[in-house]
């Protein structure tokens, strides 16, 4: 006797509360994402095959834009209240040191620094602003600034970092680097945008050499 042929039924799923789902993830992640905001400061930094990564926090920075004009982050807030209350004290400026201590980085002279401070902070834009005033030896503020913030950090480590514009001319970073060396700060690593070794490079066989050993 031939077996009985059990009729074929589609198979059907229903995807509403799939799509539910879907939606609410949709939505949660839209109202939750936080854009980057357009920098202060604009750089576009120069490319290299450097692998070491700048250190994201407790660290200071110099920033050379393309006009040359140098501005000065200090990513503790801590040392900047420190920074602030040393040049209050030895150069009576009179410095708001609530503000200093909120300010993302300083790009004026000592003498407009509080006119600086007193711009609202998504008004200050480096292309709108002097930048710390380091056009030669006569002239160079950022001794003084660095001369400060070292000894905000004595006893502490401090990583010095320096980016610099692509199309920033080599005498601005000449006069960084014076003021660098005047306060013995030799060691800094300079800000790029990483890309790959060139194949075949030593660089490449290098870092390819170092993959199969951690592997």
């Amino acid at each position: 006797m031939g077996r009985a042929k059990l009729p074929r039924k589609s198979t059907f799923i229903d995807m509403t509360a799939m799509c539910d789902i879907a939606f609410l993830l949709l939505s949660f992640f839209i109202l939750t994402t936080k854009f980057k905001p357009a920098e202060a400061i604009a750089v576009t930094t120069p490319s290299s095959v450097a692998s070491k990564i700048a250190p994201g926090k407790d660290f200071v920075l110099i920033t050379i834009d393309k006009d040359g004009k140098v501005f000065l982050t200090i990513d503790d807030e801590q040392k900047r209240e420190v920074v602030a209350n040393t040049l209050n004290t030895t150069r009576n400026l009179g410095i708001n040191v609530p503000a200093f201590k909120k300010a993302g980085f300083i790009g004026a002279s000592f003498s407009g620094l509080n006119s600086f401070l007193a711009i609202a902070e998504e008004n200050r834009k480096g292309d709108q602003l002097p930048g710390i005033p380091c056009k030669d030896s006569t002239n160079n503020e950022l001794i003084t600034w660095m001369q400060v913030v070292k000894e905000a950090h004595a006893g502490a480590k401090m990583d010095l970092l320096l980016k610099g514009d692509n199309v920033s001319k080599y005498p601005s970073f000449k006069n960084v680097i014076v003021a660098f060396k005047k306060n013995d700060l030799l060691k800094f690593q300079m800000v790029t945008n990483p890309e790959n070794a060139p194949v075949g490079s030593e660089l490449y066989k290098k870092s390819m050499a170092g993959d199969g050993e951690d592997n």
